[in-house]
């Protein structure tokens, strides 16, 4: 039996001994290699992070798929982006990565790819229903290669970044896999790095591998103020996110450093289109159009940001989380460690530092994400019913739930892809303000809840 729960809506992720036994995986494997042989893929690239778990998923996960005749490329243990990068530069036929990104380590799980894209929404709903039911190919024999990307992965972004003066940066790997290759290649770049907890540990000895959330960023801001670093940058579990911090020890979330990036990108390519979700602050909005560029707001989801970037050839794309997408001089997917080297590159090209250059952002009053609980079967439900009741007296951007715009601030309420939650944020230009409009949409949301129940 396989827990449908772990089938998530862009990856599958569980409790690693038990809904994630040698079974399990097995028909996770075959329904991912049923996948594969009915798309005439042939190369699948695979690698792990550093959970306890991970070696033993990801060496019968590749078996499983070599046993119906794929070429399995093992990558070993390295951060999921490199994964990525394999699949992307070698044109590969697609990639499995043994993770549960920022998940504790009693959890494991596997993103998959077919060619470059990403699997979510209804296919990872298929990969459930094959391994629950097959069918499956005729099994041939395949095989399983070991190959060492990492130099070639820290030589191409070596190659395509320069960093103009020598800067201090303090990289907190979170014990994560990130630690493998950031302090390295900040280190070719030209900084002075300072690593912290950057030893590969499944186990996460320190602290919980999630830098957006400011417990787990204390540690980087305390090393950067003994230090007098110029920056800090904190990487998730498997480092395709990142949270960063200033001298000062101020918190750069991922909206606010794609307002650096944008205006970095827009000098060199005037009319650029930048993503970014329906989650992240309207002075994002405003400085891409400012500094000439196109935003386009989208739903939120690493997998449906990457699928849009291609779509419409934007340069840039982030999310709140810290999900940040290049599509010049990389290739469209995003890594913690290769946005660290950009934001270090932007840094060693300007006259001010990141504090002075986080003072130059406009100042916006907003809320965390706020999560609150809300069935499965009923949330979709309540947004629908939030929506309705907006859209009669305020504009309501229904792309992905109901972004509320008031005249000096907007609410989103949008239901998790993920929890069976509401995710709701608030951001006004004024503390009052915000305090006003949360006060009015929290008591619609406890009005709905009532009706619809849930």
């Amino acid at each position: 039996m396989i827990n449908e729960a772990i089938f998530r809506e862009y990856d599958i992720r569980g409790l690693a001994e038990t809904e994630l036994d040698d079974a399990a995986v097995e028909r996770i494997a075959m329904a991912a290699a049923a996948v594969y042989v009915r798309e005439g893929k042939k190369e699948i690239a695979m690698g792990m992070d550093g959970r306890p778990s991970s070696p033993r998923i990801k060496d019968h996960f590749a078996r499983t798929l070599a046993r119906y005749g794929l070429r399995v490329i093992d990558l070993g243990l390295v951060p999921t982006p490199v994964v990525y990068f394999a699949a992307f530069k070698h044109k590969m036929d697609g990639a499995v990565v043994i993770t549960a990104s920022h998940n504790p380590s009693e959890y494991n799980g596997c993103k998959i790819l077919l060619g470059t894209a990403a699997l979510y929404g209804d296919q990872i709903k298929e990969i459930y229903r094959l391994a629950r039911d097959g069918p499956f190919p005729a099994e041939k024999k395949g095989s399983v290669k070991s190959k060492d990307i990492l130099p070639e992965y820290l030589a191409y972004i070596e190659k395509n970044i320069t960093l103009k003066k020598k800067l201090r940066v303090v990289v907190d790997g979170g014990n994560g896999t990130g630690g493998i290759t950031a302090p390295e290649l900040y280190r070719r770049l030209g900084a002075e790095v300072t690593p912290l907890f950057c030893d590969v540990d499944g186990r996460f000895p320190n602290h919980h591998p999630d830098p957006t959330v400011v417990k787990n960023l204390q540690d980087l801001i305390a090393k950067v103020k003994e230090t007098g670093a110029d920056l800090g940058i904190g990487l998730d579990g498997d480092a395709d996110r990142l949270g960063v911090v200033d001298s000062r020890g101020r918190i750069l979330w991922g909206d606010q450093l794609l307002v650096i990036y944008a205006r970095s990108i827009l000098k060199d390519h005037p009319g650029a289109t930048i993503i970014s979700e329906v989650k992240a602050s309207e002075v994002l909005y405003s400085e891409i159009r400012k500094y000439g560029g196109v935003p386009i707001m989208w739903k939120a989801g690493h997998s449906l940001i990457k699928k849009k970037i291609f779509e419409v050839n934007a340069l840039a794309a982030g999310e709140v989380s810290g999900h940040i997408f290049f599509n010049d001089k990389w290739f469209g997917f995003d890594d913690a460690v290769y946005a660290g080297a950009r934001l270090l590159e932007i840094l060693g090209d300007s006259t001010q530092t990141l504090a002075e250059i986080y003072d130059t952002i406009p100042v916006a009053f907003n809320t965390p994400e706020i999560r609150v609980d809300a069935g499965d079967d009923v949330k979709f439900r309540i947004v629908d019913a939030i929506h309705d009741h907006f859209k009669k007296i305020l504009p309501v951007i229904d792309i992905d739930g109901a972004r509320v715009k008031f005249p000096h601030g907007w609410a989103l309420v949008r239901a998790s892809n993920t929890q069976p939650s509401l995710v709701v944020r608030y951001e006004a230009d004024s503390a009052a303000e915000l305090q006003a409009i949360q006060a009015q949409v929290d008591e619609v949301i406890r009005r709905v809840q009532a009706q619809i129940g849930g």
